[in-house]
Protein backbone atom coordinates (compact mmCIF):
# COMPACT_ATOMS: atom_id res chain seq x y z
CA UNK A 1 0.00 0.00 0.00
CA UNK A 2 2.83 2.49 1.10
CA UNK A 3 6.66 1.74 1.07
CA UNK A 4 7.57 4.48 3.83
CA UNK A 5 8.76 3.84 7.23
CA UNK A 6 7.19 6.67 8.82
CA UNK A 7 3.85 6.03 7.37
CA UNK A 8 3.48 2.72 9.75
CA UNK A 9 5.09 4.83 12.45
CA UNK A 10 2.42 7.11 11.75
CA UNK A 11 -0.45 4.52 11.90
CA UNK A 12 1.14 3.04 15.45
CA UNK A 13 -0.66 6.86 16.44
CA UNK A 14 -3.94 4.83 15.78
CA UNK A 15 -3.53 2.83 19.32
CA UNK A 16 -4.07 6.70 20.72
CA UNK A 17 -8.00 6.20 19.55
CA UNK A 18 -10.09 9.31 18.90
CA UNK A 19 -9.81 11.97 21.14
CA UNK A 20 -12.36 14.80 20.66
CA UNK A 21 -11.21 18.66 21.25
CA UNK A 22 -8.84 20.89 19.65
CA UNK A 23 -6.12 21.43 22.40
CA UNK A 24 -3.79 18.94 19.99
CA UNK A 25 -3.80 20.00 17.56
CA UNK A 26 -3.22 23.81 18.14
CA UNK A 27 -0.23 22.83 20.04
CA UNK A 28 0.99 20.71 16.95
CA UNK A 29 0.54 23.43 14.47
CA UNK A 30 1.53 26.24 16.86
CA UNK A 31 4.90 23.80 17.02
CA UNK A 32 5.06 23.90 13.15
CA UNK A 33 4.42 27.71 12.72
CA UNK A 34 0.55 27.56 12.09
CA UNK A 35 0.71 26.76 8.53
CA UNK A 36 -3.17 26.25 8.05
CA UNK A 37 -2.98 30.72 8.36
CA UNK A 38 -0.86 30.78 5.03
CA UNK A 39 -4.01 30.52 2.68
CA UNK A 40 -8.01 30.69 2.52
CA UNK A 41 -9.93 27.47 3.77
CA UNK A 42 -13.36 26.33 2.69
CA UNK A 43 -14.44 23.77 5.84
CA UNK A 44 -16.90 21.02 4.71
CA UNK A 45 -18.87 18.94 7.60
CA UNK A 46 -21.64 16.29 7.09
CA UNK A 47 -22.83 12.59 7.14
CA UNK A 48 -22.80 11.43 3.85
CA UNK A 49 -21.20 13.68 0.56
CA UNK A 50 -19.06 15.76 1.92
CA UNK A 51 -16.03 14.28 0.13
CA UNK A 52 -17.86 14.73 -2.84
CA UNK A 53 -18.44 18.42 -2.59
CA UNK A 54 -15.12 18.89 -1.72
CA UNK A 55 -13.77 17.41 -5.15
CA UNK A 56 -16.01 19.23 -7.03
CA UNK A 57 -15.35 22.24 -5.46
CA UNK A 58 -11.41 22.10 -5.52
CA UNK A 59 -12.19 20.51 -9.35
CA UNK A 60 -13.89 24.30 -9.88
CA UNK A 61 -11.51 26.45 -8.32
CA UNK A 62 -8.66 24.93 -9.92
CA UNK A 63 -10.61 25.29 -13.06
CA UNK A 64 -10.33 28.97 -12.47
CA UNK A 65 -6.99 29.51 -12.19
CA UNK A 66 -6.26 28.78 -8.50
CA UNK A 67 -3.61 26.44 -6.86
CA UNK A 68 -6.38 24.46 -4.67
CA UNK A 69 -4.68 21.83 -1.22
CA UNK A 70 -7.81 19.12 -0.98
CA UNK A 71 -7.37 16.81 1.93
CA UNK A 72 -10.33 14.69 2.56
CA UNK A 73 -10.44 10.73 4.64
CA UNK A 74 -9.92 8.05 4.39
CA UNK A 75 -7.65 6.98 1.73
CA UNK A 76 -8.95 4.11 -0.31
CA UNK A 77 -5.49 3.08 -1.45
CA UNK A 78 -2.69 5.05 -0.62
CA UNK A 79 -1.98 7.44 2.64
CA UNK A 80 -0.52 10.12 -0.06
CA UNK A 81 -4.09 10.13 -1.29
CA UNK A 82 -5.27 12.13 1.44
CA UNK A 83 -3.28 15.38 0.06
CA UNK A 84 -3.88 16.31 -3.01
CA UNK A 85 -2.65 20.09 -4.62
CA UNK A 86 -4.32 20.00 -7.89
CA UNK A 87 -5.80 17.01 -7.99
CA UNK A 88 -1.92 15.49 -7.43
CA UNK A 89 -1.47 13.47 -4.41
CA UNK A 90 1.33 14.20 -2.31
CA UNK A 91 4.30 12.07 -3.74
CA UNK A 92 6.23 9.84 -1.76
CA UNK A 93 9.47 11.92 -0.89
CA UNK A 94 7.94 14.94 0.07
CA UNK A 95 5.56 13.13 1.91
CA UNK A 96 8.55 11.91 4.14
CA UNK A 97 9.35 15.22 4.61
CA UNK A 98 5.93 16.06 6.03
CA UNK A 99 6.29 12.50 8.37
CA UNK A 100 9.16 13.80 9.85
CA UNK A 101 8.56 17.64 10.25
CA UNK A 102 5.00 16.32 12.34
CA UNK A 103 6.79 13.27 13.74
CA UNK A 104 9.38 15.75 15.60
CA UNK A 105 6.57 18.31 16.74
CA UNK A 106 4.43 15.79 17.66
CA UNK A 107 7.38 14.66 19.98
CA UNK A 108 8.58 18.14 21.15
CA UNK A 109 4.33 18.52 22.41
CA UNK A 110 4.32 15.47 23.84
CA UNK A 111 7.02 16.26 26.09
CA UNK A 112 5.77 20.06 26.84
CA UNK A 113 2.22 18.60 27.41
CA UNK A 114 2.22 15.43 28.31
CA UNK A 115 -0.19 14.59 25.68
CA UNK A 116 0.03 12.23 22.70
CA UNK A 117 -1.05 13.48 19.25
CA UNK A 118 -3.15 10.64 17.54
CA UNK A 119 -3.31 9.32 14.05
CA UNK A 120 -6.01 11.88 12.42
CA UNK A 121 -4.51 15.15 14.52
CA UNK A 122 -1.09 14.41 13.30
CA UNK A 123 -2.85 13.85 9.20
CA UNK A 124 -3.98 16.99 9.92
CA UNK A 125 -0.88 18.71 10.22
CA UNK A 126 0.68 16.87 7.44
CA UNK A 127 -2.28 18.25 5.21
CA UNK A 128 -1.52 21.82 6.76
CA UNK A 129 1.95 21.80 6.24
CA UNK A 130 2.51 20.48 2.83
CA UNK A 131 -0.84 23.00 1.60
CA UNK A 132 1.71 25.81 3.10
CA UNK A 133 4.55 24.21 1.29
CA UNK A 134 3.26 23.84 -2.21
CA UNK A 135 1.70 27.84 -2.07
CA UNK A 136 -1.88 27.05 -2.07
CA UNK A 137 -4.19 29.81 -2.76
CA UNK A 138 -7.29 27.82 -1.30
CA UNK A 139 -7.32 24.66 0.63
CA UNK A 140 -10.84 22.42 1.01
CA UNK A 141 -11.24 20.27 4.28
CA UNK A 142 -13.44 17.77 4.72
CA UNK A 143 -13.89 17.20 8.49
CA UNK A 144 -12.73 13.50 9.91
CA UNK A 145 -15.74 12.88 12.46
CA UNK A 146 -18.48 15.63 13.30
CA UNK A 147 -17.16 19.06 13.39
CA UNK A 148 -16.85 20.68 16.51
CA UNK A 149 -14.22 18.80 18.14
CA UNK A 150 -12.85 17.28 15.07
CA UNK A 151 -9.01 18.24 14.26
CA UNK A 152 -9.76 20.20 11.48
CA UNK A 153 -11.80 22.54 13.33
CA UNK A 154 -8.90 24.66 14.18
CA UNK A 155 -8.96 26.57 10.51
CA UNK A 156 -10.37 30.06 10.21
CA UNK A 157 -12.08 29.04 6.88
CA UNK A 158 -13.80 32.01 4.41
CA UNK A 159 -17.03 29.56 3.85
CA UNK A 160 -18.52 26.25 5.73
CA UNK A 161 -20.67 24.01 4.11
CA UNK A 162 -23.27 21.04 6.22
CA UNK A 163 -23.76 18.46 3.66
CA UNK A 164 -26.70 15.77 4.04
CA UNK A 165 -26.75 14.79 7.88
CA UNK A 166 -27.92 11.49 9.58
CA UNK A 167 -27.13 9.03 12.39
CA UNK A 168 -23.71 7.58 12.84
CA UNK A 169 -21.09 8.02 15.53
CA UNK A 170 -23.43 7.85 17.92
CA UNK A 171 -21.29 7.23 20.84
CA UNK A 172 -19.22 10.84 19.93
CA UNK A 173 -21.94 12.94 18.25
CA UNK A 174 -25.22 11.89 20.26
CA UNK A 175 -27.91 9.44 19.60
CA UNK A 176 -30.58 12.58 17.57
CA UNK A 177 -30.00 13.88 14.20
CA UNK A 178 -30.58 17.29 16.25
CA UNK A 179 -27.64 16.17 18.30
CA UNK A 180 -25.35 15.04 15.43
CA UNK A 181 -26.48 17.93 13.81
CA UNK A 182 -25.26 20.21 16.36
CA UNK A 183 -21.86 18.60 15.80
CA UNK A 184 -21.43 19.28 12.66
CA UNK A 185 -22.92 23.10 13.11
CA UNK A 186 -19.50 23.44 15.63
CA UNK A 187 -17.68 24.47 12.01
CA UNK A 188 -19.80 27.27 11.71
CA UNK A 189 -17.92 30.88 12.39
CA UNK A 190 -18.31 33.96 13.55
CA UNK A 191 -19.86 36.26 10.45
CA UNK A 192 -18.59 33.39 8.09
CA UNK A 193 -21.35 32.70 5.25
CA UNK A 194 -22.57 28.48 5.76
CA UNK A 195 -23.99 26.66 2.64
CA UNK A 196 -26.60 23.81 4.03
CA UNK A 197 -26.95 21.03 1.47
CA UNK A 198 -30.40 19.21 1.46
CA UNK A 199 -31.24 17.97 5.27
CA UNK A 200 -34.31 16.66 6.92
CA UNK A 201 -36.29 19.97 8.32
CA UNK A 202 -34.82 19.02 11.78
CA UNK A 203 -31.23 19.58 10.69
CA UNK A 204 -32.30 22.36 9.12
CA UNK A 205 -33.81 23.78 11.86
CA UNK A 206 -30.51 23.76 13.72
CA UNK A 207 -28.28 24.49 10.94
CA UNK A 208 -30.44 27.85 10.97
CA UNK A 209 -30.45 28.50 14.57
CA UNK A 210 -26.37 28.12 15.17
CA UNK A 211 -26.14 30.12 11.77
CA UNK A 212 -28.19 32.99 13.36
CA UNK A 213 -26.63 32.65 16.84
CA UNK A 214 -23.24 33.38 15.01
CA UNK A 215 -24.47 36.03 12.48
CA UNK A 216 -23.58 33.41 9.70
CA UNK A 217 -25.21 34.20 6.35
CA UNK A 218 -27.05 31.01 5.54
CA UNK A 219 -27.30 29.84 1.97
CA UNK A 220 -29.77 26.88 1.38
CA UNK A 221 -28.30 24.95 -1.50
CA UNK A 222 -32.32 23.58 -2.25
CA UNK A 223 -32.88 27.00 -2.23
CA UNK A 224 -30.55 29.01 -4.01
CA UNK A 225 -29.52 26.32 -7.22
CA UNK A 226 -31.99 24.11 -9.12
CA UNK A 227 -30.94 21.05 -10.40
CA UNK A 228 -32.57 18.94 -13.21
CA UNK A 229 -31.33 15.41 -14.47
CA UNK A 230 -31.35 15.19 -18.15
CA UNK A 231 -29.79 11.91 -18.74
CA UNK A 232 -27.51 9.34 -17.04
CA UNK A 233 -25.03 6.40 -18.17
CA UNK A 234 -22.73 4.40 -16.15
CA UNK A 235 -19.81 7.37 -16.76
CA UNK A 236 -21.96 10.17 -15.25
CA UNK A 237 -25.12 11.79 -15.82
CA UNK A 238 -26.07 15.61 -17.30
CA UNK A 239 -28.22 18.06 -15.52
CA UNK A 240 -29.37 21.23 -16.02
CA UNK A 241 -28.41 23.97 -13.52
CA UNK A 242 -29.34 27.39 -12.76
CA UNK A 243 -29.32 29.78 -9.57
CA UNK A 244 -30.27 33.11 -9.24
CA UNK A 245 -27.77 35.33 -10.84
CA UNK A 246 -26.81 32.13 -13.72
CA UNK A 247 -28.00 30.22 -15.88
CA UNK A 248 -25.36 27.53 -16.21
CA UNK A 249 -27.28 25.15 -18.63
CA UNK A 250 -26.14 21.53 -19.03
CA UNK A 251 -23.36 20.54 -16.56
CA UNK A 252 -21.63 17.27 -17.08
CA UNK A 253 -21.35 15.03 -13.76
CA UNK A 254 -18.79 12.38 -13.86
CA UNK A 255 -20.37 10.61 -10.71
CA UNK A 256 -23.26 8.31 -10.71
CA UNK A 257 -26.23 8.35 -7.74
CA UNK A 258 -29.34 11.10 -7.39
CA UNK A 259 -27.49 11.84 -4.21
CA UNK A 260 -24.66 13.31 -6.38
CA UNK A 261 -27.25 15.66 -8.17
CA UNK A 262 -28.00 17.01 -4.42
CA UNK A 263 -24.51 17.17 -3.84
CA UNK A 264 -23.65 19.05 -6.82
CA UNK A 265 -26.49 21.58 -5.59
CA UNK A 266 -24.17 22.22 -2.70
CA UNK A 267 -21.34 22.42 -4.41
CA UNK A 268 -22.07 25.03 -7.15
CA UNK A 269 -24.18 27.02 -4.02
CA UNK A 270 -20.41 26.77 -2.39
CA UNK A 271 -18.36 27.84 -5.29
CA UNK A 272 -20.46 30.98 -5.86
CA UNK A 273 -20.14 31.93 -2.26
CA UNK A 274 -16.62 31.21 -2.65
CA UNK A 275 -16.42 33.51 -5.31
CA UNK A 276 -18.40 36.02 -3.48
CA UNK A 277 -15.63 35.97 -0.37
CA UNK A 278 -12.45 35.88 -3.07
CA UNK A 279 -13.92 38.68 -5.18
CA UNK A 280 -13.15 36.07 -7.91
CA UNK A 281 -15.11 35.75 -11.04
CA UNK A 282 -16.67 32.26 -11.67
CA UNK A 283 -18.04 32.15 -15.42
CA UNK A 284 -20.18 29.40 -16.32
CA UNK A 285 -17.59 27.71 -18.72
CA UNK A 286 -15.43 27.56 -15.85
CA UNK A 287 -17.50 26.08 -13.16
CA UNK A 288 -19.31 23.68 -16.14
CA UNK A 289 -15.14 22.31 -16.99
CA UNK A 290 -14.43 22.01 -12.97
CA UNK A 291 -17.20 19.96 -12.24
CA UNK A 292 -16.77 17.90 -15.34
CA UNK A 293 -13.29 17.40 -14.59
CA UNK A 294 -14.37 16.20 -10.47
CA UNK A 295 -12.00 12.49 -9.91
CA UNK A 296 -13.92 10.97 -6.97
CA UNK A 297 -13.21 7.30 -6.79
CA UNK A 298 -15.19 4.69 -5.59
CA UNK A 299 -18.47 6.34 -5.26
CA UNK A 300 -20.74 4.33 -7.07
CA UNK A 301 -18.02 3.52 -9.26
CA UNK A 302 -18.07 1.34 -12.71
CA UNK A 303 -15.73 -1.13 -12.13
CA UNK A 304 -16.72 -3.89 -14.80
CA UNK A 305 -19.36 -3.47 -17.65
CA UNK A 306 -19.56 -7.21 -18.48
CA UNK A 307 -21.07 -8.08 -16.26
CA UNK A 308 -21.82 -4.72 -14.23
CA UNK A 309 -20.27 -4.41 -11.08
CA UNK A 310 -20.25 -1.31 -9.14
CA UNK A 311 -17.88 -0.14 -6.40
CA UNK A 312 -19.19 2.25 -3.74
CA UNK A 313 -18.10 3.24 0.00
CA UNK A 314 -21.35 3.73 1.25
CA UNK A 315 -21.44 2.49 5.37
CA UNK A 316 -24.14 4.25 6.73
CA UNK A 317 -28.12 3.87 6.76
CA UNK A 318 -28.20 7.21 5.03
CA UNK A 319 -25.71 6.30 1.99
CA UNK A 320 -27.39 3.03 1.82
CA UNK A 321 -31.12 4.61 1.08
CA UNK A 322 -29.14 7.19 -1.43
CA UNK A 323 -27.46 3.90 -3.20
CA UNK A 324 -30.36 1.65 -3.27
CA UNK A 325 -32.41 4.29 -4.83
CA UNK A 326 -29.51 4.93 -7.49
CA UNK A 327 -28.68 0.81 -8.09
CA UNK A 328 -32.56 0.50 -8.91
CA UNK A 329 -32.15 3.10 -11.36
CA UNK A 330 -28.87 1.92 -13.06
CA UNK A 331 -29.78 -2.09 -13.04
CA UNK A 332 -33.39 -1.44 -14.07
CA UNK A 333 -34.74 -5.02 -13.81
CA UNK A 334 -31.37 -6.93 -13.82
CA UNK A 335 -30.87 -9.01 -10.51
CA UNK A 336 -28.39 -7.69 -8.01
CA UNK A 337 -26.40 -8.94 -5.73
CA UNK A 338 -24.20 -7.54 -3.03
CA UNK A 339 -20.53 -8.11 -1.87
CA UNK A 340 -20.85 -6.70 1.50
CA UNK A 341 -17.82 -5.77 4.30
CA UNK A 342 -18.43 -3.88 7.51
CA UNK A 343 -16.84 -2.28 10.27
CA UNK A 344 -17.46 -3.39 13.79
CA UNK A 345 -19.11 -0.28 15.15
CA UNK A 346 -21.78 -0.20 12.28
CA UNK A 347 -25.14 -2.33 12.10
CA UNK A 348 -25.42 -4.27 9.45
CA UNK A 349 -29.15 -4.46 9.98
CA UNK A 350 -29.46 -0.93 9.98
CA UNK A 351 -27.59 -0.75 6.82
CA UNK A 352 -29.39 -3.28 4.88
CA UNK A 353 -33.03 -1.92 5.42
CA UNK A 354 -32.80 0.05 1.94
CA UNK A 355 -31.91 -2.95 0.00
CA UNK A 356 -35.09 -5.69 1.03
CA UNK A 357 -36.97 -6.55 -2.39
CA UNK A 358 -33.61 -5.21 -4.59
CA UNK A 359 -31.61 -7.73 -3.66
CA UNK A 360 -30.79 -11.65 -5.31
CA UNK A 361 -28.15 -12.75 -3.24
CA UNK A 362 -25.29 -11.47 -0.94
CA UNK A 363 -22.18 -12.29 -0.36
CA UNK A 364 -20.02 -11.58 3.22
CA UNK A 365 -15.85 -10.73 3.64
CA UNK A 366 -14.25 -9.68 6.07
CA UNK A 367 -12.15 -6.38 5.72
CA UNK A 368 -8.89 -5.87 6.03
CA UNK A 369 -8.46 -4.00 8.80
CA UNK A 370 -8.28 -4.27 12.80
CA UNK A 371 -12.49 -2.54 12.48
CA UNK A 372 -13.23 -5.27 10.50
CA UNK A 373 -16.95 -6.55 11.32
CA UNK A 374 -16.71 -10.49 12.46
CA UNK A 375 -17.89 -12.46 9.60
CA UNK A 376 -20.26 -14.70 11.75
CA UNK A 377 -22.24 -11.05 13.21
CA UNK A 378 -22.33 -9.69 9.75
CA UNK A 379 -24.16 -12.88 8.38
CA UNK A 380 -25.97 -12.98 10.88
CA UNK A 381 -27.62 -9.39 10.71
CA UNK A 382 -27.58 -10.00 6.95
CA UNK A 383 -29.89 -13.93 7.69
CA UNK A 384 -31.96 -11.56 9.58
CA UNK A 385 -32.88 -8.94 6.91
CA UNK A 386 -34.16 -11.65 4.82
CA UNK A 387 -31.14 -12.83 2.20
CA UNK A 388 -29.50 -15.62 0.79
CA UNK A 389 -26.19 -15.58 1.86
CA UNK A 390 -22.99 -16.62 1.49
CA UNK A 391 -19.40 -16.26 2.82
CA UNK A 392 -16.16 -15.74 1.48
CA UNK A 393 -13.13 -15.71 2.63
CA UNK A 394 -11.93 -12.39 1.26
CA UNK A 395 -12.92 -9.34 -0.83
CA UNK A 396 -11.73 -11.04 -4.05
CA UNK A 397 -12.91 -14.18 -3.59
CA UNK A 398 -16.52 -12.49 -2.90
CA UNK A 399 -15.74 -10.55 -6.24
CA UNK A 400 -15.05 -13.60 -8.04
CA UNK A 401 -18.23 -15.76 -7.00
CA UNK A 402 -20.47 -12.49 -7.40
CA UNK A 403 -19.40 -11.87 -10.79
CA UNK A 404 -19.83 -15.51 -12.06
CA UNK A 405 -23.31 -15.53 -10.75
CA UNK A 406 -23.92 -12.10 -12.63
CA UNK A 407 -22.50 -13.79 -15.52
CA UNK A 408 -25.27 -16.62 -14.93
CA UNK A 409 -28.03 -14.62 -14.75
CA UNK A 410 -27.39 -11.92 -16.30
CA UNK A 411 -27.39 -9.71 -13.05
CA UNK A 412 -25.14 -6.50 -11.93
CA UNK A 413 -23.19 -6.08 -8.60
CA UNK A 414 -22.27 -3.75 -6.17
CA UNK A 415 -19.05 -4.15 -3.71
CA UNK A 416 -20.01 -1.84 -0.73
CA UNK A 417 -20.25 -1.56 3.18
CA UNK A 418 -17.06 0.40 3.45
CA UNK A 419 -14.20 3.07 1.68
CA UNK A 420 -11.33 0.40 3.04
CA UNK A 421 -13.36 -2.54 1.11
CA UNK A 422 -13.39 -0.60 -1.69
CA UNK A 423 -9.91 0.07 -1.07
CA UNK A 424 -8.89 -3.42 -1.19
CA UNK A 425 -10.63 -3.68 -4.60
CA UNK A 426 -8.88 -1.07 -6.27
CA UNK A 427 -5.35 -1.95 -4.49
CA UNK A 428 -5.86 -5.50 -6.19
CA UNK A 429 -6.10 -4.50 -8.99
CA UNK A 430 -3.58 -1.76 -9.46
CA UNK A 431 -6.59 0.98 -9.79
Amino acid sequence: MHNIKSVERLFLRRQFGIKPGLANTRALLSALGNPERAYACIHVAGTNGKGSVCAMVASVLQAAGLKVGLYTSPHLVRFNERFRVNGEDVDDVHLQALLDVVENAAERVAQETGAEATFFECSTAIAFEHFRREGVHVAVIETGLGGRLDATNVVQPIVTAITRVSLEHTAYLGDTLEAVAGEKCGIIKEGIPVVCGDNADEVVTVVRRVASERASPLILARDAVSVAVRGGSAGGQTATVETADTSYGKVQLPLNGVHQIENLATAIALCETIAGQLGLRLPEKIVKDGITATRWSGRLMMFSEDPKIFLDGAHNPGAATALAGSLRQLVADRPLGLVLGMCNDKSAQEFLKPFRGLVRKLWCVPISNERNMPIEQLELEARNCGFEVARCDDVMQGLECARAWAAEAEGAVCVLGSLFLVGEVLAHNKL
